[in-house]
């Protein structure tokens, strides 16, 4: 991966956005994009768009979508003694969270908390085997009591697992984030890739990064009726199946390395499908295939059912460990989705029909 691409990931993946809090990962894409397209727009939802406007008299509209919150948590309540409690923004393992370092994202700046946890000397030997309810876990910053508390962070302030983006063995990274904001990569990575080409696609290219994905597929709603596109893919993160204990033969087999995955299925529409695999082929590219028997609970869901109905395809980047703060992904099949994707793009024709048959 080029530096400045893999930079551009840094930052997607290190600056806060949990549902409903997306802009500063917005602006991050909107820096990104906008010397590479013909136009950048924000709705009032937070979606950011990106157009690229494509040749011939009638071409066809494309919509790439991929949301760029995360999950995390709100600030719901301040004791008299200073502890934060909170709830989840999305889901959330309640028994990943004692112990954890935390920022809070207050109005004055990042603010350091821990998940407090009782030590194990002082548990019982039951208490030990229980899982902690969220509503019950609290967050340490600190503060000596409520009021010192109530200067520094808010009732509705955001919470994200501290920590960003590091390198692993090989072609591997880790960090918090990646679903969505790998989704929002490839689709501000495209968008780059179309702009520096000398020769426009046949069709016009909407690249949106979405909100609100975890919260029930809002942005890419609000996004699909606002462009009415002929052809939309969602990109988003599949599960990965390749490490200890995973339940292949409920998720199916899915390889970091092993090239983007292509979902089939009701959600997809199969002549789309169809051409996103020939053209991996027609690149001698490896790809990984996800049957998905009903809705597959991405923006492919609300994309497909928009207005009329949309012709309508799901990209996915194999991840492992999906929804902690250690999602590890290869930077090389992150490469090859773009690639992918751009290759799709540039076979798209104007008059293309994508009605089954």
């Amino acid at each position: 991966m080029r530096p400045d691409s893999l930079e551009f990931l840094k930052q997607l993946s290190e600056v806060p956005s949990p549902s409903g809090y997306e802009q500063p990962a917005q602006k991050v894409f909107r820096e990104y994009i906008q010397h590479y397209v013909d136009e950048v727009q924000t709705d009032v939802l937070g979606n950011t768009s990106g157009l690229i406007k494509g040749r011939g008299k009638d071409p066809l509209t494309v919509m790439l979508a991929g949301h760029c919150d995360e999950v995390g948590f709100m600030v719901k309540y301040i004791d008299e003694n200073g502890f934060l409690y909170f709830a989840p923004i999305g889901g959330v393992d309640d028994q990943l969270l004692p112990g954890k370092r935390v920022w809070i994202h207050s109005q004055k700046g990042p603010l350091m908390g821990i998940i407090g946890r009782k030590p194990i000397h002082l548990l019982e030997q039951k208490d030990r085997e229980k899982v902690v309810q969220i509503h019950n876990q609290f967050i340490d910053i600190g503060a000596k009591n409520k009021k010192e508390a109530e200067r520094l962070v808010k009732i509705g302030n955001p919470v994200t697992f501290a920590g960003g983006l590091e390198k692993l063995s090989g072609d591997r990274v880790v960090s918090r984030g990646f679903d969505d904001k790998v989704g929002s990569f490839v689709v501000a990575d495209v968008l780059r890739r179309i702009g520096e080409k000398r020769e426009r696609p046949r069709c016009t290219v909407y690249g949106v990064s979405t909100v609100q994905e975890e919260l029930g597929l809002r942005g890419a709603t609000t996004s699909a009726y606002q462009i009415q596109p002929d052809v939309g893919i969602a990109v988003e993160v599949g599960h990965a199946s390749d490490y200890p204990d995973a339940e292949k033969k409920r998720v199916g087999e899915y390889k970091l390395g092993a090239g983007p995955i292509i979902a089939r299925g009701a959600n997809i529409n199969p002549l789309v499908y169809d051409l996103l695999v020939r053209t991996a082929k027609k690149m001698k590219m490896a790809v990984q295939i996800f049957g998905a028997p009903r809705a597959t609970g991405t923006d492919a869901n609300v994309i497909q059912l928009s207005r009329k109905g949309v012709a309508t395809g799901l990209l996915c980047v194999p991840l492992r460990y999906m929804h902690t703060p250690t999602e590890v992904l290869s930077l090389k099949d992150l490469e090859s989705t773009c690639q992918l994707l751009v290759g799709f793009i540039y076979k798209l024709n104007e008059g293309m029909s994508f009605i089954p048959k």
